[in-house]
């Protein structure tokens, strides 16, 4: 057995990977079944884009960014196109299970496929607690529009719930006005002593419709890849038919005054949208982890990868003016801004439309998270950093079961009891972190584009261009945003002593590695694209604060503690050494 410090980093070879692939597994129920084309590989892409980024995270962004927002869109779609180029080079080179997992194995190492593994889980099974709760959301306020009405502590997570009663409870016993509370603090107050009292002094509040569409898109993921296609396309070919009428519709009561102040909170306010804009774009990678299934995974993911992210960019920009038009950018801070505009421009009927395809739209996210996440583990199980129960195929529908049934467990039972506030930036910070090994993983692997994959990133010499890059957008975001450049400097420096010097932290470890990236690229003459992608990646996880990291290093340390408990121990790769 080689030293740890050299056997945390081994690696999976790419030809040993397609000389045994996965998919000739052998073991209980046997393989998984291909069953998609191109088509269907679009469509579950565009299923997990168009989502719950675009009814309903969409308003906040737009709230703090003004009609800007659409700009940031674009941005992160850039950041997203570095990212999908080299996904589609890795899903060309390893057709298998496992997305960015698998790609860090060959590339990174063990340690590293393990880390990104486990990041994964927070982007897959985190980011479906959103989608759930925004969708529970969705689905009672339909219900009340035509007159069925859910008990709010049926529809509640407990834990939004009881804050709001210990924030108003503080407030009562200080003696101080009601008025200081907000309006979330109250509804939560107003449903904490409404719900009925269970086990001495608890208050049964759940969210019970968010743990019931759980329910029913796991059977369905369950069940077969080839359902699972079917009613993806169906939803999103419903969906995109409902925006296309949005925008159609909205584009008639569109006032350009609206969109004066383009950017009223400067370009500050538009990044503070980041995380809410970049979780609208997580899905995309999505498709990779369904490489077993595809007819053609080499030539089809590609192709789907770009396509979904185009058509889905589009739509987004496009959604974003005509909402901001619509309405001003500073009514847009609610749950529901599709629907929210028509009403507003005296269009209930409409609305009640956009209300009613949000259902669906949110429920095909979930459908194409709940395919993804089972997958990543079985691939893990299979190189025995998991235990081999989660390689279990079902015999009939060739799927893998027992994932599926856990990654329920996972988003269902957490949905009942969270509120989404807290898990739309991890959820940001995971993906990211993903995308950004991915582009370093084909700096490592393929920094020079010669690789005779079926796809690969275009090579475009980085000697000179990285240092270019770098400062041409230093000076434009000096020209720009100089009071934020002030405001950082002057923090970073302990103006305002270790509080205000630890949220810049991220920040100057990223100014630290971008030296050191542009000083490697120069003397390696590194692919400019991948760098790109992963130079992007890493600043967008700087806007997302300090409190988001302390938890994604939390989250990373509890991943470690099982690798090395379990998975350093049992890996296959180790075994063999």
């Amino acid at each position: 057995m080689p030293p740890a410090t050299t056997s945390l980093f081994r690696r999976k070879t790419v030809e040993s990977i397609l000389q045994n692939p996965p998919a000739d597994h052998d073991g209980p129920g046997g393989g998984l079944e291909r069953h998609l084309t191109v088509r269907d590989l679009t469509a579950l892409g565009i299923a997990a884009i168009i989502g719950a980024g675009i009814f309903s995270t969409i308003g906040k962004a737009s709230l703090d960014g003004g009609p800007a927002v659409s700009l940031l869109f674009v941005f992160t779609a850039v950041a997203c196109a570095f990212s999908a180029l080299c996904y589609a080079q890795f899903a060309a080179t390893i057709p298998v299970s496992g997305s960015a997992y698998t790609y860090a194995y060959a590339s990174f190492g063990e340690l590293a496929a393990w880390i990104i593994g486990w990041a994964l889980i927070m982007e897959y099974a985190v980011g479906n607690i959103v989608v759930a709760i925004s969708w529970s959301d969705y689905f009672t306020g339909l219900l009340d529009g035509i007159g069925l009405h859910i008990p709010a502590y049926l529809s509640t997570g407990a834990q939004g719930a009881y804050q709001g009663y210990e924030a108003v409870v503080k407030i009562r016993e200080a003696h101080q006005p009601l008025a200081q509370a907000t309006a979330a603090q109250l509804e939560g107050y107003k449903i904490w002593n409404a719900a009925p009292v269970l086990f001495g002094d608890w208050h049964f509040v759940a969210d019970l419709p968010a743990f019931g569409i759980t329910v029913l898109i796991t059977c369905l993921v369950y069940v077969g890849i080839k359902e699972s296609k079917n009613a993806s396309n169906i939803l999103v070919a419903l969906k995109l038919v409902v925006v296309a009428v949005v925008i159609a519709v909205g584009a008639f009561y569109i006032q350009p005054v609206n969109w004066h102040p383009f950017a009223p909170h400067g370009v500050g306010g538009v990044l503070k949208g980041v995380s809410a804009v970049f979780f609208a774009y997580i899905g995309f990678d999505a498709i990779s982890t369904t490489a077993e299934e595809c007819n053609n995974p080499q030539r089809d993911l590609p192709k789907a990868m770009m396509y979904a992210l185009i058509i889905c960019t589009v739509l987004y920009v496009v959604i974003t003016l005509v909402l901001t038009g619509m309405v001003s950018y500073k009514e847009l801070g609610v749950g529901d801004p599709l629907s929210f505009v028509f009403a507003r421009v005296g269009l209930p009927r409409l609305s009640g439309l956009v209300a009613v395809s949000a259902v669906f739209a949110m429920a095909s996210v979930l459908l194409v998270f709940q395919l993804g996440q089972p997958r990543i583990w079985l691939t893990m199980a299979r190189d025995g950093l998991l235990p081999q129960v989660f390689t279990r195929i079902h015999p009939r529908f060739h799927t893998p079961s027992f994932a599926t049934i856990v990654t329920g467990i996972f988003v269902g039972v957490p949905a009942l009891v969270l509120n989404m506030d807290l898990v739309v930036d991890l959820t940001s910070i995971g993906t990211l972190f993903a995308f950004a090994l991915v582009c370093g993983g084909i700096l490592i692997i393929d920094p020079y584009g010669r690789s005779e994959a079926r796809f690969t990133v275009p090579y475009i010499n980085g000697k000179w261009l990285v240092i270019t890059v770098l400062v041409i957008g230093g000076a434009l975001l000096w020209r720009y945003n100089q009071a934020e450049v002030r405001a950082f400097a002057h923090l970073a420096s302990f103006g305002d002593g270790y509080e205000g010097f630890r949220h810049q932290i991220p920040m100057l470890v990223f100014l630290l590695f971008c030296g050191g990236l542009a000083v490697v690229s120069f003397q390696k003459s590194l692919s400019l694209l991948p760098t790109l992608g992963l130079l992007i990646n890493l600043y967008l996880m700087t806007q997302l604060g300090i409190s988001n990291w302390a938890l994604f290093f939390v989250w990373l340390l509890i991943g470690l503690v099982v690798y090395f408990g379990y998975g350093y121990k049992h890996s296959r790769l180790g075994r063999a050494a």
